[in-house]
């Protein structure tokens, strides 16, 4: 797709009716006003700053099913950004926060009763089939809103996708914990009876590294840069066994080198023989060890995925856990004033496992399901998160 400002990106339109959506603009291009025109952006991950006379976007788009399952597309012609989109401010700024949206969530309905929920970054397809009972269950349960999912690129898209009404819910701590005056937590997810779960450091069977002390040197996999059990943890354990993590996760490490990706792909990447040893989050990683692995008594007794065991390939060992971390909140964006903003809760606190059992989809594997209910929690109850967040450089609100 190309479209040209000046000064301004043009105004987002609604979907078309072919069935596409908007999904990653992967190329921007700015023209001088006495100059060439010269690529700025060519990642989903690379922010832009500057001025300019002129802006081309080139953005890769995909179909969108009525099932939620999103097919990449190639075709780069003209198509829709989706609802509430906003433009306002200065060139720079407007290009900023618009990219910033499109980075995860745009596509979607002008329907004002349509509540947008924002999973946790991720493999689109898989997201989306995991959260279907809970998107089923709220449908189900709650008259005048229509409830429909959509899995941001990353971490960072998240927060614009709220503050310009894109989106009323999320489900992940990063942003909370970042913004805590602009969202309403619902509660903390919980799974298997636990409302608890566990970041942990995976390396092949045969390797030698026993430890964070052991990564000195070592290539090693992370998940997306502000994933508090796919980054973040990990970092400050490596920190307290001495290693210099230099400006990670925002740049690069000294004592290691580092790639962030996603949960699946650094696994994926360890697997091929790309990283010596990887982070993610137990519910990732668990399926991946020997049954019968001997875990530390925190996990036993906290783990809501130790059924799992030698359930996925290709086998990993775990060389460390972090403490019980607690498992993500579920939170609406302060600015949404609704009846069904307080509704939400209520239904989501108040379900079991055998009432959101009543609304999986033909076929699905309960292993996958996000949670049965929520418990009731609040901002303290994530803390320590906060603290090893600023450990490593990052201060929530910044």
């Amino acid at each position: 797709m190309d479209r040209s400002s000046s000064g301004l990106i043009p105004p987002i339109s609604e979907p078309s009716t072919d069935g596409y959506v908007l999904r990653v603009i992967v190329g921007v291009s700015i023209r001088e006003a006495d100059g060439p025109t010269r690529s700025l952006r060519t990642l989903p991950s690379q922010s832009l700053f500057g001025r300019f006379s002129s802006v081309e976007l080139m953005c890769d788009r995909q179909s969108n099913d009525r099932m939620g399952e999103s097919t990449p597309n190639g075709d780069s012609r003209s198509n829709a950004v989706g609802r509430r989109g906003f433009l306002s401010g200065t060139a720079a700024t407007a290009l900023t926060a618009s990219l910033a949206g499109c980075g995860g969530v745009l596509g979607g309905t002008a329907d004002e009763n349509v509540v947008t929920m924002l999973l946790t970054p991720g493999t689109p397809a898989d997201a989306r089939r995991r959260y279907k009972p809970v998107q089923n269950l709220l449908n189900a349960e709650i008259d005048g809103a229509e409830f429909e999912m959509q899995v941001p690129t990353d971490y960072s898209a998240i927060l614009p996708a709220l503050e310009s009404e894109q989106a009323e819910i999320g489900m992940d701590d990063v942003t909370v914990l970042a913004n805590p005056d602009k969202m309403d937590i619902y509660g903390s997810t919980v799974t298997g009876g636990s409302a608890f779960y566990f970041s942990l450091m995976v390396v092949p069977p045969e390797s030698d590294i026993g430890g964070p002390e052991d990564v000195e040197g070592q290539t090693w996999a992370f998940a997306d840069r502000l994933s508090t059990s796919g980054s973040i943890f990990a970092l400050y354990a490596l920190q307290e066994a001495g290693l210099d993590i230099g400006d990670a996760p925002k740049d690069d490490p000294v004592d290691f080198e580092g790639s962030w990706t996603d949960h699946d792909q650094a696994l994926q990447r360890v697997g091929e023989g790309q990283a010596d040893g990887a982070t993610t989050w137990g519910g990732n990683g668990i399926p991946h060890l020997p049954e019968d692995t001997e875990v530390p008594d925190r996990v036993e007794e906290n783990s809501s995925f130790l059924e799992t065991m030698g359930t996925e390939t290709p086998e990993f060992k775990a060389v460390w856990w972090s403490f019980p971390i607690p498992k993500q909140p579920m939170y609406a964006r302060t600015s949404w004033e609704s009846d069904v903003k307080e509704e939400v809760g209520e239904v989501l606190r108040g379900s079991d496992k055998e009432q959101i059992e009543e609304h999986y989809p033909d076929d699905y594997n309960e292993d996958e399901l996000p949670f049965t209910t929520l418990s009731d929690t609040s901002i303290e109850d994530y803390q320590p998160i906060i603290e090893r967040m600023n450990a490593v450089g990052i201060e929530p609100g910044e």
